[in-house]
């Protein structure tokens, strides 16, 4: 697979398209959207330019990260399209000409979609409606991304970062780490430059846990605002796909088009302030020092710059993660086997996929099944016990963050991320230690990632969290911390 994609990436990169003249390129790591965008409007680049150079680096780079799966054969045909457009004054808004990788689990039926298991490999007939919206707006799509299998949904005992599709995707930080997961791919490619921007999707962390362990700023929108139409999914209680990027105004514009309706949450992120603002902050310390010391120094920066915060506890998390679990059990079954009615040539049902898995020679190398066997077994989606488990969760993780905002007269809500990266290891599962994810995703509440500091190497950021379609809100908390703070550093790829 990788020979494959080598091969075409030299032929994409060496043949360059009649009569172009290559341009200076800026340092992609620190080039943000609107940069890209001022040089395209004044000619001084343009969206071949931008393409060919990611192509560059997913073919040397990625050598050592593994977060590509899938290069889009046609993008620099997309990249000269959106010149065309250009240069005739018909741009399409930012995202035109914006090279974009997408997670694999989405459809795309020129790229396939995987969910990172070998029984996928039949394509779908269509692209996922937010596929459609990114095509509308010009973006460029490079490819697709490594996911953690299934997206963390097969085994008690999986590791993030792997698929029976492309193997192990690695932390760009410290290659021996893990990226967390399940937009793994995501993540990495993110961080490591080798797309402006990319797509993941979250059940319940697998967005800004991936974010904030590769050193991004990742958003999980509030739930419904973009189409989850053509995703793999595990819930569609608390499903979404959202952007990932390594600054937040390009997450903003990517999540402006991914939701479309005209919306645009990027528009005045540059008057952002934290002065005045009450911030509530959920430190879940003692779980790892590190991530403490990372938190109070990003507490010290709130102070300077003039907010005021409130230590806060967030109540009912226990009851919350005791009833998610089960719901999420007989949600997958019923989601997932509906999902496969649209993909011809694959499995059609959980016990469809348990035989090929068991038959397949690297399907269950890695580790086993038993999340994939104990949903085969869920009851209906009818059942009361069910029922009772999503109101539950759902309830107590939206009053967990409702009530804790008004108690306190809180703007947002802050907390860690993320602890350090963990050493990559197979049989025993992740090394998780703490994530703050969960009452966001139950709740189906928006929850932006930013970075926040380092452990040593290893990227660890933080998350805002307000209430529901507060999108705009978290966006706004992140960039104007992202200005103070000025936390996030590129990878420099050591081996351990």
């Amino acid at each position: 697979m990788r020979s494959l994609l080598a091969a075409l990436l030299c032929v994409l990169v060496i043949a360059p398209p009649a009569n172009a003249h290559t341009r200076p390129v800026p340092n992609l790591d620190a080039a943000t959207i609107p940069h890209l965008i001022r040089r395209m409007d004044a000619g001084t680049l343009t969206s071949v330019d931008l393409t060919r150079a990611y192509l560059r680096r997913i073919d040397t780079v990625d050598r050592k990260v593994r977060a590509v799966v899938a290069v889009n054969p046609g993008a620099l045909a997309q990249a000269a399209e959106s010149d065309r457009r250009r240069k005739q004054g018909r741009a399409r808004g930012p995202m035109d000409g914006i090279p974009v990788l997408l997670k694999d689990n989405i459809d795309t039926k020129d790229l396939g979609n995987t969910a990172g298991s070998r029984a996928l490999r039949v394509p779908p007939r269509d692209d996922a409606e937010l596929v459609r919206r990114l095509r509308a707006a010009g973006a460029v799509v490079l490819g697709k991304t490594n996911l953690s299998e299934w997206a963390n949904f097969r085994s008690t005992s999986s590791t993030s970062g792997w698929s029976a599709v492309g193997g192990q995707t690695n932390n760009p930080h410290v290659l021996d780490r893990n990226p967390c997961g399940s937009s793994s791919g995501s993540g990495a490619a993110v961080a490591a430059s080798l797309a402006q921007v990319a797509v993941g999707t979250e059940t319940d962390g697998s967005i800004v846990c991936p974010s904030g362990q590769n050193g991004i700023v990742g958003l999980k929108p509030t739930l419904g605002r973009v189409s989850g139409d053509g995703i793999v999914p595990i819930s569609s209680h608390q499903d979404t796909a959202g952007p990932m990027a390594r600054h937040v105004v390009d997450a903003a514009i990517l999540m402006s088009a991914l939701e479309g309706e005209g919306v645009d949450y990027a528009s005045d992120l540059g008057s952002a302030t934290l002065r005045g603002k009450r911030i509530g902050v959920w430190r879940k310390a003692g779980r790892n020092a590190e991530a403490d010391r990372v938190v109070g120094a990003a507490v010290d920066v709130l102070r300077r710059s003039g907010a005021v915060v409130v230590e806060v506890e967030l109540p009912y998390q226990e009851q919350v993660e005791a009833a998610e679990f089960p719901a999420l059990i007989t949600e997958f079954k019923h989601d997932l086997e509906q999902y496969l009615k649209t993909r011809p040539g694959v499995p059609r049902t959980l016990v469809e996929l348990i035989a090929f898995n068991e038959a397949d020679p690297v399907e269950l190398d890695k580790f086993g099944q038993e999340l994939f066997v104990e949903a085969a077994k869920a009851p209906p989606v009818t059942d009361p016990t069910y029922v009772e488990q999503r109101r539950t969760a759902t309830t107590l993780a939206r009053r967990s963050i409702d009530e804790v905002l008004a108690a306190h007269r809180l703007d947002v809500i802050m907390a860690p991320t993320n602890g350090p990266a963990w050493r990559t290891e197979y049989g025993t599962g992740d090394a998780f230690e703490l994530g703050s994810s969960t009452p966001a995703a139950v709740s189906g509440y928006p929850n932006a990632t930013v970075p926040a500091g380092f452990a040593g190497p290893l990227p660890i950021g933080v998350s805002f969290m307000a209430g529901h379609r507060a999108d705009a809100t978290v966006l706004r908390f992140a960039a104007a911390f992202e200005r103070a703070a000025h936390a996030r550093r590129a990878p420099t790829y050591l081996a351990s």
